[in-house]
């Protein structure tokens, strides 16, 4: 008589919500696992780096799951808790519900399509020509200071950081003497799970750290946007702050929280993106003789980069009733998160994920969202990746990685805060 066999118990759930699991990269190892046996997996919310425990949440890793919850905004809602994995104090969350990003159709759409005016064809056209000289003026710059020093740059502090920030200035029409001000704000709210980003914390009345994205803690940044707004509508001038500023149809609530996604999401996409996709092409010198051939098209590079390293690690969702999702029950008021890094990697989707290949096509990663919700800045943000890569590759033969990248302590940005890469062969002789 044959016994049957017993089928093994599945593994463990690995934790993927402590920020300090991001350091080294993405947690493949541990998305495989949960995509293999847990794709929708409960996750404890515990205490980290001085923030409150919380209820828990759903993670979902498979790449369809994740499609099926970013694009079901009556099940899934942006609008019940907001879109953190962090909850927000009940307080300030009719405040944050005023930002699109955290609203639900069709509210969502009305906002949407206001801002979506201010992007004409025209004034992209114009930001296009800026981006590629400032992404040549970087690049020329930190390949000067490396043939004078040792070879070897920081590409973040050097090019990506400025790049990305006097993109998103020139855009928004924020004048020179200010611009500083836009990085240390995304610096503070993006990066605030990590003490060499965010800087000292303030603390709450309860003792615990101060949430940046708390009214209060956002004051500063209102009180600017409502200055340059006055200062657009008595001086008018080719940029998305005076469109909106001269818009009757945008309150004036709405109008800050505009400027606060613009300047913090706007931002810190291609400020993540943009290292995260050199370092791909530093570490694959096959794939970068490619691109600098000309064997590789800048587009499906950028998409394969993004692919590779999407800027935005999570996003959460609530449940507005009971569901299923991939055979689990999710009842009404759960948090659901999806996880873009798990989902870009998923083999029932991409084939060989982990091979960067500048030439995958059709490549239908989730690195900008999906749904309603897809970045609005999408194709901006596109433009200055493929920009950027494009002068690269026209600057610079070779990229070396030479020292261990520094990541953003976080699990929700997938960022960096230094990258060393040789850009030549060392000083002069």
């Amino acid at each position: 008589m044959t016994v049957p066999a017993r089928e093994a118990a599945p593994p463990d759930v690995p934790d993927v919500f402590d920020p300090r699991g991001y350091v080294d990269g993405l947690p493949h190892t541990a998305y495989r696992l949960l995509r293999d046996h847990h794709p929708v997996a409960w996750q404890e919310e515990h205490e980290v780096l001085g923030w409150p425990a919380g209820p828990g949440f759903w993670a979902v890793t498979r790449h369809d799951d994740v499609v099926r919850v970013l694009k079901d905004a009556r099940t899934f809602s942006s609008h019940l808790g907001a879109t953190q994995i962090r909850d927000p104090d009940p307080a300030d969350l009719p405040f944050i519900r005023r930002m699109m990003l955290n609203q639900d159709p069709p509210d969502h759409g009305r906002l949407r399509r206001l801002v979506s005016r201010a992007f004409t064809p025209r004034r992209v056209e114009r930001f296009a020509a800026a981006v590629r000289e400032r992404a040549r003026g970087l690049l020329t710059a930190a390949a000067g200071a490396a043939r004078t020093g040792n070879g070897v740059r920081d590409l973040v502090t050097d090019v990506t950081d400025d790049f990305a920030l006097l993109n998103l200035a020139d855009l928004l029409g924020v004048p020179p003497a200010e611009r500083g001000l836009l990085l240390a704000w995304t610096r503070r709210v993006i990066g605030y799970q990590d003490p060499d980003e965010s800087g000292p914390s303030s603390a709450g009345p309860d003792g615990r750290p101060a949430d940046p994205r708390s009214p209060s803690m956002l004051q500063d940044m209102f009180d600017f946007a409502r200055e340059l707004a006055a200062h657009k509508r008595r001086h008018p001038d080719d940029d998305v702050m005076t469109v909106l500023a001269s818009d009757d149809e945008l309150a004036t609530p709405e109008l800050e929280m505009f400027f606060f996604l613009l300047t913090i999401a706007g931002n810190d996409t291609v400020r993540s993106a943009a290292p995260g996709g050199l370092l791909a092409l530093a570490r694959h010198p096959d794939a970068y003789r490619g691109l600098r051939s000309g064997a590789v098209g800048a587009a499906t590079c950028v998409e394969e980069l993004l692919r590779w390293h999407p800027p935005v690690l999570s996003f959460r969702r609530t449940a507005a009733c009971d569901t299923e999702l991939a055979g689990r029950t999710v009842r009404a008021g759960d948090k659901v998160v999806v996880f873009h890094g798990s989902a870009n990697y998923d083999e029932r989707v991409f084939a060989a994920p982990h091979r960067l290949d500048l030439t995958r096509s059709p490549n239908p990663h989730v690195s900008f969202g999906d749904g309603p919700h897809v970045c609005l800045g999408a194709h901006l943000a596109r433009l200055q990746l493929r920009v950027l890569y494009e002068e690269t590759v026209n600057l610079l033969p070779a990229l070396t990685v030479a020292g261990p990248p520094q990541r953003l302590v976080s699990n929700f940005i997938n960022g960096l805060k230094s990258l060393p890469l040789r850009l030549v062969d060392g000083p002069p002789r």
